[in-house]
């Protein structure tokens, strides 16, 4: 497993942008599938992105497709999400997670198969 920092977050406007970060400390990040989750007020944790370990492969909830983007930088032990288009409604916590199990090759879209968390970055998207 590896620790996770979020930053980035903040308050824009509808149709703005922002770019997560989420930086990592460890030594089997570039073995390690990597995703994106958030939690909106009064909801349960939804699953937004992930990608696996080369960066060749993501996956997207149809909510965000086509507006976000998920890249990692595994030189740097980092993950992003690129945020374009954004909606009131993608006013949430975001979280980073890395995948309990290593070497994975197909990435997973349930919160239960991430073992690391980061403590989350507030988004914030005013109408």
């Amino acid at each position: 497993q590896v620790q996770l920092v979020e930053s980035g977050g903040g308050l824009v406007q509808a149709g703005e942008s922002l770019r997560l970060s989420c930086a990592a400390s460890g030594r089997t990040f570039s073995a390690t599938v990597m995703a994106w989750f958030r939690q909106a007020p009064g909801k349960e944790h939804e699953f937004v992105s992930a990608i696996s370990t080369s960066g060749d492969r993501t996956y997207y909830a149809d909510s965000v497709k086509g507006r976000f983007t998920i890249s990692r930088d595994n030189a740097k032990n980092a993950v992003y999400l690129q945020m374009n288009s954004l909606k009131p409604e993608d006013t949430a916590v975001y979280y980073c997670a890395a995948d309990a199990l290593a070497f994975r090759l197909i990435p997973r879209r349930t919160s239960r198969d991430y073992g690391a968390w980061g403590q989350g970055t507030q988004v914030t998207v005013s109408s």
